[in-house]
């Protein structure tokens, strides 16, 4: 459809896949196609195109996690780049491997300041909020609000403004304002 020739297309899925594999964490639509414009593997229609053929090819399956649709690789899909990685460039992956290397320790951070909440009941919310560092919990809050769109607001300010909301928690209850 978009592709001049067949070895293109070739070389452009085992791209994605090992993208995939490189990531080795399930990604969105959106993640993966960010991934491959900001270094010009591919444009975003054939992005589009080769994700949804590889999902139908089983190389790529799609699972559903809180409500959002993520891609993932397959044994399948791992079997055949193992066969065939030599047609992709070593430039390529080595363009992969560090972007890939970049993202993790984004991902990393993002997910050592956690904001949650739930519904408790008709009137209320629990949100939750977090500071872990190297898989210890360093604070955590948990605080009854009225509406969702309270709980909404109160985890964006914390993921946004973790730092100074913390250090500002702490030098209130301690009373210290050298810190």
């Amino acid at each position: 459809m978009f592709v001049e020739n067949s070895n293109d297309l070739a070389q452009n899925k085992l791209i994605l896949i090992y993208i995939f594999n490189t990531v080795d964490y399930p990604m969105t639509n959106s993640e993966v196609t960010q991934f491959v414009l900001e270094n010009n593997h591919m444009n975003y229609f054939l992005v589009q195109q080769y994700l949804s053929e590889l999902v139908d090819s089983e190389f790529l399956k799609i699972v559903t996690k809180d409500g959002n649709e993520y891609y993932m690789l397959t044994e399948k899909g791992k079997e055949i780049l193992n066969y065939f990685s030599e047609r992709i460039p070593t430039e390529i992956k080595k363009i992969i491997e560090n972007k890939s290397l970049a993202k993790k320790e984004e991902k990393i951070k993002e997910t050592q300041i956690l904001g949650n909440y739930y519904q408790k009941n008709q009137s209320e919310f629990i949100v939750t909020l977090k500071v872990i560092e190297n898989e210890v919990t360093l604070f955590n809050l948990s605080l009854n609000v009225v509406s969702k769109k309270q709980a909404k607001m109160i985890c964006n300010n914390w993921k946004e403004n973790s730092e100074f909301i913390y250090k500002e928690f702490i030098n209130l209850i301690t009373n210290d304002k050298q810190l």
